[in-house]
């Protein structure tokens, strides 16, 4: 496994213990401690995810790299519930994805040697899933929008407007706006399976 996928996969796991300790820390007490407790809680949480990150994260890197396809989509997946919800239904952030997503295939790739069609075949079916995933992300987004009273009164609040926003304008916004974001994403996770294929194909020696 070379550095670039070692240190991908390695924030995609790590960030699992330590999002995982906070959210326990945070849900699980904030019902019956006072704030400043709940912040502690939520901290040790945090460092306890990190300890496990301490003690198993490489075992779970030198197995994570041959796990199923399958299981890398329900990862994906995860991650895009969690982002949607923690950008509080801005399907944007979700684009972020598309880069570590496509360089983890693409180091897979390299290290099955794969060539030709192949790279081709996966690099579509990535973009495709990850679309797919977005355009999800980008329904749901929309559904909020317009169905919120206030989506109007927000936008204009926000970005200091001084006209009045209307419906058709919030749908023009969802149209264009997830249009542009769903061809961004099929692009980048296209490039990034097919550069890192590349790079890792050409470069030195895997490391062990």
């Amino acid at each position: 496994m070379r550095h670039i996928e070692r240190w991908v996969m390695a924030l995609v796991i790590g960030a699992v213990p330590p999002v995982v300790g906070l959210l326990a820390g945070w849900w699980g007490t904030f019902a019956f401690l006072p704030e400043g407790g709940v912040a502690i809680a939520s901290m040790i949480g945090v460092a306890a995810g990190l300890l496990f990150d301490a003690l198993f994260l490489g075992r779970w890197i030198r197995r994570a790299q041959d796990a199923p396809l399958w299981a890398w989509c329900a990862v994906y997946l995860t991650y895009s519930i969690g982002v949607f919800g923690f950008f509080m239904g801005v399907p944007a952030f979700n684009l972020l994805q598309a880069l570590p997503a496509g360089v983890l295939l693409g180091g897979r790739l390299a290290r099955e040697r794969a060539t030709g069609d192949r790279v081709l075949r996966s690099a579509r079916g990535a973009s495709a899933f990850t679309t797919a995933v977005l355009a999800a992300a980008c329904a749901a987004s929309a559904w909020l929008a317009l169905s919120d009273p206030y989506t109007a009164g927000n936008l204009e609040g926000m970005l200091g407007l001084s006209f009045e926003v209307t419906r058709p304008m919030i749908l023009s916004l969802i149209v264009i706006g997830g249009s542009g974001l769903l061809a961004l994403n099929w692009v980048l996770t296209r490039v990034a399976v097919r550069w890192t294929h590349a790079r890792l194909v050409a470069g030195s020696s895997p490391v062990p």
